[in-house]
């Protein structure tokens, strides 16, 4: 497994332990079909369904890594979601969070979370 794969990994382990600390419930990771993969998918506390993209930046990185989650990768994640409602049956509230993972000088990881990061 290459070292950005096993990073991004890791950041995305970090996000899904966030979220279920908060009450989510974590549905599905590395959910994938022809348009992508969606990194994780978890109900809130208040029953809404949340695709969460994960993005993980490392100490120096340039951009916040929300930056990175452009107009096509948002449109690349809509495509996806409404194929995940469809396989799954879901008919329900859903948005799109993104989970920034940053890294420190020191190594430790944390976590800030955007609800509602874009429709």
């Amino acid at each position: 497994m290459s070292g950005t794969k096993a990073s991004g990994d890791q950041g995305e382990a970090l996000a899904g332990r966030y979220l279920e600390a908060r009450g989510y419930t974590i549905l599905d990771r590395q959910w994938r079909c022809r348009f992508g993969e969606l990194d994780i998918v978890a109900r809130s506390p208040e029953g809404v369904l949340c695709f969460v993209e994960a993005k993980r930046r490392g100490p120096g990185s340039i951009g916040l890594p929300r930056e990175f989650v452009d107009g096509r990768k948002q449109q690349r994640l809509r495509r996806a979601a409404n194929l995940y409602m469809g396989f799954h049956g879901l008919d329900c509230p859903a948005r799109f969070d993104v989970a920034e993972v940053y890294e420190g000088k020191d190594g430790a990881l944390r976590v800030e979370y955007l609800e509602d990061a874009f429709a």
